[in-house]
């Protein structure tokens, strides 16, 4: 059982970032794999950052945040772009990850989400 998948990916978000907690790299990686593993793409992005800056395995990086864009994370495609203007993501797996991105937010588009994000912003700005 992983518990709550949310929980873990909010302490491995403090353990990566010090907030609340000294930072601790280990712990930070052992919470987002967590996660990541019960699904949650923030932390797959996490997962890639670690890898990447902390680690220097530039390839496990890619491969996790390819992961997250593909499951519809922005920051994550951002990572990708930036990593094909660079040379480290070749053009066909730029032009997947951007594909299965586009797909992921097209699945996620509801016109019950926008009323209801409409909604909560016209309550929240005059409050």
């Amino acid at each position: 059982e992983l518990g709550s998948i949310h929980a873990h990916y909010l302490l491995g978000q403090a353990y990566y970032d010090g907030d609340g907690v000294e930072k601790d790299m280990k712990k930070a990686e052992h919470y987002c794999e967590r996660a990541a593993m019960g699904g949650n793409v923030i932390a797959r992005h996490y997962l890639g950052l670690l890898e990447g800056i902390h680690k220097s395995n530039h390839n496990r990086a890619k491969k996790h945040i390819m992961i997250a864009a593909r499951a519809g994370f922005d920051d994550s495609l951002t990572n990708i772009r930036g990593m094909f203007m660079d040379g480290h993501v070749t053009k066909e797996e730029y032009e997947t990850t951007l594909r299965a991105h586009k797909d992921s937010q097209d699945e996620m588009k509801s016109d019950w989400r926008d009323t209801a994000i409409a909604a909560f912003l016209k309550r929240r700005t005059s409050l």
